[in-house]
């Protein structure tokens, strides 16, 4: 009753919220319609697409590949499409005058590769036959906006272009297809989740020798026999390939955005929600955007042109919701009885689409635990690669702009890297490597060497992990830092006693093992087993390695977990008994003992 009354207040709130009053309010001004690219502006008709239509686009997470979608949802003239055969965490948003999405048989027409559904071939996949076996309809092409404009740029032409994952490198790069005025870059030997699409006036490209005119490096090819003395001429004539021409590039001007002006602007962190913003700080072709009432921390950096950035009075005028600052009186405040974090109304979810919505912080988008780690999903086309489906935060001026140099260590939120994840290193060569981190270290590891982990041998090192320091020379000191690192590296787990969660449901068991990094399978494996709070924390090591298939890094996290939370409930009766340091440490060299017999 009480979620219920606090959802009318909010439908209420939203509902007498207006532009007019609260720019009066703030002393502010709107951010100029003529700001605004076609794509971000003013829709000129409603959107005509239905739950259901089935059509072809871009993967987000492979640019390179067109998909067959189906609308999953439609707010206003924003839809949510789902890729089809595969999980709806991959499902994403789009403006429904995207240049991303086409009318069904758009590929074939076209010359372009359709990937279809998964469980069919690319041979035995027919529109018409499988629009009669799954009982849908195409989007009508009338639905689609037409793009006609060309571009000067021709698949096989070489550049050199900013890798938008690590905008401190300049990379030799190609144009792997063109789309109207639109086409693909391609940096050379690397997979296609660097790829993106851009236009001739984009900043982030350039004509081949602007690195050495500028006094830049440009990172070379991946595998490249000699990359610290890359040369075009000797490059171009190996892989017979030209150079694109100078004529090619039409250099955009920097926009025209102030700082404090309003606009609408897609929340990053829950694509369903538009909000209020407000332009905080500007680059040439960049703003930081701010939602209003809400903490800096959420703050993000996004090219101008970015097709989630609205004029005021774009929800109102595309028929979609617009989410105002949350209000700070208690007598509106949506989350009461919904979610414990200040203003979230628990529409969403940390997990993405699959969720609509949330009741802890554990799938908030926007609670503190969900903020110190990425939320990664393995990716959809298999093998051991994963994707970021929600970055971590970053503290400090650089917002998305992350370091391009190999760190010594793991990040707080990682505890076992996959193998053969991709990254850029400073050597600019592809490594295939495995990492355990027991403690806050990072470890090489032959992988030809990496066997099942035995029982005996699991519980050894999960106990050495959390209590490893009790067996030191000065046991008090290092328990205490051991027990600050492990509080980073499972940050959901801080402050949360053993008496809390054995009041847990089975539902927010699951909901605390999917929180955890790479344990999202584990959870349901939690729901089918019904596991409870109380029957948590009587898993034994034993237990966990039958229910995880001795997977060692969910096991790892899931029984530290247990250690941490039982370590936690000593701690605090330590303190309260005794309320000296000396005591705290012999309690916890005794609880770490009790737990190992």
């Amino acid at each position: 009753m009480k979620s219920k009354v606090s959802n009318n207040q909010e439908s209420v709130r939203r509902r007498s919220w207006s532009w007019q009053h609260y720019l009066i309010q703030h002393n502010a001004e709107a951010a100029p319609p003529s700001l605004f690219t076609q794509s971000q502006s003013f829709p000129s008709k409603r959107t005509g697409f239905k739950v259901g239509m089935k059509l072809e686009g871009i993967d987000p997470l492979h640019p390179s590949m067109f998909c067959v979608l189906t609308v999953a949802e439609v707010i206003g003239c924003r839809l949510r499409l789902h890729i089809d055969g595969y999980s709806e965490c991959y499902d994403f948003w789009v403006n429904a005058d995207s240049a991303d999405i086409r009318p069904a048989g758009w590929c074939l027409d076209n010359n372009h590769r359709l990937h279809p559904p998964k469980g069919y071939s690319q041979t035995d996949f027919d529109w018409t036959s499988y629009l009669q076996s799954t009982g849908s309809e195409a989007a009508p092409p009338t639905l689609f906006t037409c793009h006609t404009a060309m571009c000067s740029f021709h698949v096989g032409m070489k550049l050199e272009a900013v890798d938008r994952k690590n905008p401190g490198l300049v990379c030799v790069a190609s144009v792997a297809d063109v789309i109207d005025d639109r086409f693909l870059v391609h940096f050379d030997n690397w997979d296609d989740t660097y790829d993106y699409w851009c236009d001739s006036s984009s900043p982030y490209i350039h004509q081949v020798g602007w690195c050495e005119e500028h006094g830049r490096p440009l990172t070379a090819p991946q595998g490249h026999p000699d990359p610290e003395n890359f040369l075009w001429e000797e490059y171009l004539e190996e892989t017979g390939s030209t150079a694109a021409p100078s004529s090619a590039f039409t250099p955009r001007p920097p926009h025209g955005f102030q700082i404090n002006q309003r606009l609408e602007a897609v929340d990053r962190r829950n694509p369903v929600l538009v909000r209020v913003a407000t332009v905080t700080a500007i680059e040439d072709h960049r703003v930081k955007v701010h939602y209003d009432g809400w903490s800096q921390q959420f703050d993000v950096w996004c090219d101008s042109d970015l097709c989630d950035l609205h004029p005021v009075s774009w929800c109102q005028q595309s028929g979609h919701p617009l989410e105002p600052p949350p209000d700070s009186s208690p007598l509106s405040s949506p989350s009461q009885g919904v979610c414990p974090t200040p203003g979230c109304r628990g529409v969403g979810h940390i997990k993405g689409p699959k969720y609509t919505g949330h009741h802890s912080a554990f799938g908030c988008p926007y609670s503190d635990i969900n903020m110190r780690k990425e939320v990664m999903l393995p990716d959809r086309l298999g093998g051991e690669r994963v994707v970021t489906l929600v970055p971590m935060h970053h503290h400090g001026n650089q917002s998305d702009r992350r370091s391009v140099q190999v760190k010594s260590e793991l990040t707080e939120d990682t505890l076992l890297l996959p193998l053969g994840k991709r990254r850029r290193l400073t050597d600019r060569h592809a490594q295939t490597t495995k990492f355990l981190c027991v403690k806050q270290e990072e470890e090489e590891l032959n992988p030809q060497s990496v066997e099942p982990v035995r029982e005996s041998d699991l519980h050894s090192i999960l106990h050495q992990s959390v209590f490893l320091s009790t067996m030191s020379a000065q046991p008090g000191r290092d328990l205490s830092l051991c027990w600050e690192q492990h509080c980073k590296l499972l940050p959901g787990v801080t402050g949360v006693h053993a008496t809390t969660v054995q009041q847990w449901s089975v539902q927010q068991v699951s909901e605390f093992i999917e929180s955890l990094p790479g344990c999202e399978q584990q959870a349901k494996l939690f729901r089918d087993e019904e596991i409870d709070g109380r029957a948590f924390l009587l898993l034994t090591q034993r237990d966990i390695v039958r229910i995880m298939s001795i997977k060692l890094g969910p096991a790892l996290k899931i029984y530290n977990s247990i250690l941490m939370f039982k370590h936690a409930e000593g701690r605090s009766q330590s303190h309260s008994e005794d309320g000296s340091k000396s005591h705290t440490e012999d309690g916890s060299q005794s609880h770490a003992g009790n737990i190992s017999t």
